[in-house]
């Protein structure tokens, strides 16, 4: 199934978003400038695209696993939504939780070993994913318990254990 979703080019030299691969759930997306992200600092690592989500979908902003491997640098808000109503630039939320000592000099995201230290995202390095989804509307209706609807597990929050 396809569904279109529009994207406006609002930055000079900003990429669309594309699949790496046939089969690929999340499409690649692309910095539109510079970013520096010291230890500790999180920024928006803008992307120079503006987008029309239709409605009844959103559209999910995801990690590279890549990228989470191999850097401190998180996807802070994952995974964060951009609603069908949003016009605005698509910005990538970024934290590096990088903390104490580092090395001097400046990491890009392509580092391996997750090194500490002030990272540099270039123009054009891949910085997340994308993810379209579509959104049934939820239905709410009070009850007095909900003890006895469907199947109770009784527990959560590491109740099972880790084996």
């Amino acid at each position: 199934m396809e569904v279109e979703v529009l994207f406006e080019i609002c930055r000079e030299g900003a990429r669309l978003p594309s699949y790496a691969r046939d089969g690929d759930a999340g499409m690649d997306v692309f910095s539109a400038e510079d970013t520096y992200i010291k230890p500790g600092e999180t920024k928006i690592v803008p992307t120079g695209l503006k987008l029309a989500v239709p409605q009844g979908y959103e559209i999910q902003v995801r990690p590279r696993s890549g990228i989470s491997l191999n850097t401190p640098l998180r996807i802070s808000n994952s995974p964060g939504t951009i609603d069908s109503g949003y016009r605005g630039e698509l910005g990538i939320i970024v934290s590096n939780i990088s903390n104490g000592n580092f090395p001097s000099g400046i990491l890009n995201i392509q580092s391996k070993g997750n090194i500490k230290g002030i990272y540099i995202v270039k123009k054009g390095d891949r910085i997340a994913q994308i993810v379209l989804n579509k959104i049934p509307k939820i239905i709410v209706r009070t009850v007095d318990s909900v003890e006895n609807t469907g199947n109770n597990r009784n527990g959560g929050f590491g109740s099972t254990g880790v084996r």
